[in-house]
């Protein structure tokens, strides 16, 4: 592939997961919303490949930082979940289960880092961080069949993605 095309896609992967970072979906329970970024930031590595969404990820990440929207630890608990998100749809070929439980395992993940920083209540965490899962869960596999859809139509024939984008 084109290097060019190869960074331009990288760099459009990464403003949408900084921007969709910043839409906050209401939750039942207060200080629970979630990130609509859970959902698309799964689609993107089941459909893109895991190096394509991590160094997405990275850029993500590093803009935010410097918006001042994210500090270190804002970075650190994004990149446990992309890191354990991603590497599940990476070693079970983007299957639809896989699809459906890296986001919720890579919000636990994410969660006990935060854990680690903080000493507070984990079930708590978790508890709160429930709804964020599964909505993370049900629009995950959509949001994955939406973005094949539009990867299928983009004018580069000799893109690679998914299971050989390694």
């Amino acid at each position: 592939m084109n290097k060019t095309r190869e960074l331009v896609l990288i760099s459009l992967l990464a403003v949408i997961i900084a921007l969709s970072g910043s839409f906050k979906v209401p939750s039942p329970f207060m200080g629970s919303e979630f990130q609509l970024s859970a959902p698309i930031a799964v689609a993107i590595a089941a459909c893109f490949g895991f190096k394509r969404y991590f160094l997405a990820g990275i850029i993500a990440s590093a803009v935010c930082m410097l918006l001042g929207t994210q500090n270190i630890i804002n970075v650190i608990v994004a990149m446990t979940f992309r890191v354990v998100a991603g590497g599940i749809i990476h070693l079970f070929k983007g299957n639809i289960v896989a699809i459906i439980l890296s986001g919720p395992t890579g919000s636990i993940a994410a969660r006990v880092v935060l854990w680690i920083f903080f000493k507070k209540a984990i079930m708590v965490m978790l508890i709160a961080g429930f709804p964020g899962m599964l909505y993370t869960a049900i629009l995950s596999y959509p949001l994955t069949k939406l973005l094949n859809r539009v990867r299928k139509v983009i004018p580069w024939s000799e893109l690679s993605y998914g299971k050989n984008s390694l």
